[in-house]
């Protein structure tokens, strides 16, 4: 589970860039703060551990299975192909065992290998980031290892009891591998806040869908654990069905990969076209109103070319996750390309869209994106039209509200007009 590696994050570059790599990540004192103490909280206890825990074969040959099954999943991922956007695995399913069945030191080791894997055989993302999954992975496997061993101290001593009398061994289990779920998710979850603090921390904690791949994961890691318990040779006949899993995982998120814009994680045009066409449809039966926002990030030229454009990037991260954070769940907002943005707002009149495109106007002019030096002040204009007063389908619509979003440009920017012949909002209206 690598949910931290958002393709909206990830960035390429070369090395002129590097230098505002790091500009970015010092520009967030939090961020710069918290990551490198939760790398250095799981390499003392890794120290830690390797001082104080005796080293056995069996232990040993446990530990270099699992490690080997997990970097076979990890070359099919790479024979499979993962681009940006895909971030999703089952590596837990050979994590968990380890924090399990072996003493905590092999869960704190664990990520180490495999996350090397991952960024020099997969996909390569800033290293700050690939650093604070291998933390939080190792710690939440060794809390989920620590309160294991107090209840069975012994896992894979002689005869596996803790297999054969289901309680309590097997509930304790469960309840192991779902700390190790929350507190991952916890240490990620704050530092994505600290990247993006326009952020919900309701988004970055969960949605559905990862809570169910998260529920897969634990059964998959328990199965995994107990059969290694029985014997290492049946890794063997657990080692195709989860690559078959991971795979058919991946498959469904290149899938998601073909409607998500890499940058911003927003829809892409053709996908945002489909979903606004259904709720245009839904409309014409219902008669409700609807409404479209046509946004775009003012003097983005200008930040790209004083700044350079992973800074740019960085002010389209934000603006989008703006967007998201204050739209309702099912308005349909998407990148229309370049530095513009699209939004849907299914139910909405004349004065519910112009009162949202000001409270978005009004969050993003909040955005302060660090730079090398100092920060960069955003601000955005819309153009809104409405269903039936402005087109009566999607191209009309686009062609108002690309009129309205003309006419707050020529009107000094940083404002909300409709295509109308009202004089636009003020700032701050």
């Amino acid at each position: 589970m690598t949910a931290v590696q958002s393709s909206a994050e990830d960035h390429g570059g070369d090395l002129a860039q590097k230098p505002q790599r790091r500009g970015v990540l010092r520009g967030s004192s939090l961020l710069a703060v918290y990551v490198p103490a939760v790398v250095a909280v799981h390499l003392a206890l890794t120290v830690a551990g390797l001082v104080s825990t005796p080293l056995r074969i069996n232990d040993l040959l446990t530990f270099s299975a699992l490690l080997a099954c997990g970097a076979v999943c990890i070359e099919a991922s790479r024979r499979l192909g993962m681009p940006a956007g895909v971030a999703r695995d089952l590596l837990s399913a050979w994590w968990l065992p380890v924090a399990l069945l072996l003493p905590p030191v092999y869960a704190l080791l664990i990520p180490i290998p495999l996350q090397a894997l991952l960024q020099f055989r997969v996909r390569r993302t800033l290293v700050y980031r690939r650093l604070l999954v291998m933390s939080a992975h190792g710690i939440a496997g060794a809390c989920a290892s620590l309160v294991f061993h107090l209840v069975v101290p012994e896992p894979l001593a002689g005869t596996p009891q803790w297999i054969v009398d289901v309680t309590p061994g097997i509930p304790v289990a469960v309840g192991c591998a779902a700390l190790f779920t929350v507190v991952i998710s916890a240490l990620v979850a704050i530092a994505a806040h600290a990247a993006n603090p326009e952020s919900r921390w309701r988004d970055v904690l969960w949605n559905r869908e990862s809570l169910l791949l998260d529920v897969v994961e634990l059964c998959v890691g328990m199965l995994v654990a107990i059969t290694s318990t029985l014997s290492l040779g049946l890794l063997l006949l657990a080692l195709p069905p989860v690559v078959l899993l991971q795979r058919s995982l991946m498959h469904q998120q290149l899938q998601a990969a073909a409607r998500t814009d890499a940058k911003t994680g927003l829809l892409n045009a053709a996908a945002w076209q489909r979903e606004a066409d259904t709720e245009l449809s839904r409309s014409q039966r219902t008669h409700d109103p609807l409404a479209l926002l046509l946004i775009d990030i003012d003097y983005f030229k200008r930040v790209n070319d004083t700044h350079g454009h992973l800074i740019g990037d960085q002010v389209l991260v934000g603006v989008a996750s703006t967007l998201c954070g204050q739209l309702r769940d099912y308005d349909v907002v998407g990148r229309f390309g370049g530095e513009e943005f699209v939004v849907l707002l299914p139910g909405a009149d004349t004065v519910e869209a112009c009162r949202v495109a000001e409270r978005l106007r009004g969050r993003v002019r909040r955005l302060a994106v660090p730079a090398e030096e100092g920060t960069v002040a955003v601000t955005i204009s819309v153009g809104v039209s409405l269903f039936r007063m402005h087109g009566e389908d999607l191209i009309e619509l686009l062609a108002a509200a690309d009129l309205a979003l003309y006419r707050a440009k020529e009107s000094g920017r940083d404002r909300v007009c409709l295509p109308a012949v009202d004089g636009p909002k003020a700032p701050g209206g």
